[in-house]
């Protein structure tokens, strides 16, 4: 009797397991078809030929022969959408991608808003009008007063030509081989302006007839004395330099380019500019020339930029940061498909991204990049226009070791199920058993 109470409550107990199992295990539903294998469900490069459970307890999916997934495929409860934070952005036409290049210069003065003050005459300055260097002068205006005996004689020589022509020898004879009177008076002329006596002071030579000891240095153009070395009383040579004048209302700013980004700058693009002396204020000019020269030492060129400077804030040899906007086409004959650069899982020599095939289903895709610009990237190959990819996950960074992994095995197509339930590359989790 014991005997068979024990056997009743053994058939009893292997029925009981059975039901447990048929409850806990996926079963393939009639009108799905034999079952491939079953898969992590976390999307892992994990698979099994009968039903397990990884370390969380978690079922694997089931894959079945009709209706299969593209290879790869990686599915994603609408849940665990929200909880890992997947953001997906679409496939887009662009005519041009924004780009720019940056960079760090420094600001220097206009070379074709320079001029120096000099004279062409020996002679001394009695007195300086302008006399400290930064004062700002106008066009016209007396800077210096030069006594030279060189012009004196010069207005003295036209005062007498003057007076012989007016006396009546200018009947056309020559004069003591030495030319006609009025010939005379020409050459008289032509010698003060070869000296550079201003128009100014010849007219007051015509309207007074009197020689003037001192002579007015003055300023050819507006700006300011950024160089003076004249001082009153000191001896001035032709052609030594008494002042040198600067327009400060424009000035360069010389960038220094990276050489692999040279090539993307061109003349005519604007340019906005920084410095530490005003924050949050920026300066915006145009590139005007690149140097043909290329730095030994810093792999960089020389790219000049033309910036306003009406209020005077830009001092030579401030340093600025820089930026170039450079607008970059396509490769291709329309206009290029760009996703954003977050979009673009980069290995090195494989470009991938994870298409959005709708439904909580992600599939890696190969793609061929071109330029880049402003947060974009073209895309030459390998999507379409209106394709979703995925730009943003949570478990993208947190385990990119495990994405990698599972980038590879999604290339090569399901791993081979084995005998022991698991694949060639392991499980997941700490090898659980089912």
């Amino acid at each position: 009797m014991t005997r068979a109470r024990f056997l009743i409550g053994l058939v009893i107990a292997l029925a009981a397991t059975q039901a447990a199992q048929a409850e806990t295990s996926p079963q393939a539903p009639a009108n799905k078809g034999k079952v491939l294998y079953y898969r992590n469900p976390m999307g892992l490069p994990d698979t099994s030929p009968v039903p397990k459970k990884d370390g969380m307890g978690m079922d694997y999916l089931p894959v079945y022969a009709d209706g299969t997934e593209p290879a790869g495929t990686v599915r994603v409860t609408p849940g665990k959408l929200q909880t890992l934070g997947v953001r997906t952005a679409p496939v887009e036409e662009m005519p041009a991608l924004a780009g720019s290049v940056q960079a760090t210069g420094t600001i220097a003065l206009d070379e074709r808003r320079q001029v120096v003050v000099t004279t062409r005459a020996e002679g001394w300055v009695e007195t300086l009008a302008v006399a400290a260097t930064g004062d700002t002068v106008r066009r016209g205006q007396v800077m210096a007063q030069l006594y030279a005996p060189d012009l004196l004689t010069a207005e003295k020589e036209y005062l007498l030509a003057r007076s012989l022509a007016s006396d009546g020898h200018a009947d056309g004879h020559a004069d003591g081989g030495h030319g006609s009177p009025a010939d005379l008076v020409a050459a008289a002329l032509s010698r003060l302006r070869a000296l550079d006596i201003p128009v100014e002071e010849i007219a007051r030579l015509q309207r007074s007839g009197e020689a003037a000891s001192r002579i007015p240095i003055r300023a050819p153009a507006d700006g300011v004395v950024i160089d003076k070395p004249v001082v009153a009383g000191m001896r001035a040579g032709p052609g030594e330099p008494l002042y040198r004048i600067a327009d400060l209302s424009t000035v360069w700013l010389v960038a220094e380019v990276a050489e692999r980004e040279v090539g993307l700058v061109r003349p005519g693009q604007p340019a906005h500019a920084t410095l530490a002396a005003y924050p949050g204020r920026r300066f915006d000019g145009m590139v005007d020339f690149i140097y043909p020269t290329l730095s030994r030492e810093t792999r960089t060129a020389r790219v000049r930029i033309i910036l306003p400077n009406r209020d005077r804030a830009l001092l030579a040899d401030m340093y600025a940061s820089v930026t170039i906007d450079t607008p970059r086409a396509g490769g291709g004959d329309g206009p290029p498909l760009v996703i954003p650069e977050s979009a673009v899982l980069d290995g090195g020599a494989r470009q991938t991204v994870l298409l959005d095939l709708g439904d909580g289903r992600f599939q890696p895709r190969a793609v061929h990049l071109g330029v880049r610009g402003n947060g974009k990237v073209e895309v030459r190959d390998g999507v379409r226009k209106g394709d979703r990819v995925v730009v943003g996950a949570n478990f993208l960074i947190d385990a990119e070791s495990n994405l990698k992994a599972a980038l590879e095995a999604f290339t090569t197509g399901p791993a081979v199920p084995s005998d022991r339930g698991t694949s060639n590359r392991g499980t997941s989790n700490g090898g659980a058993k089912p």
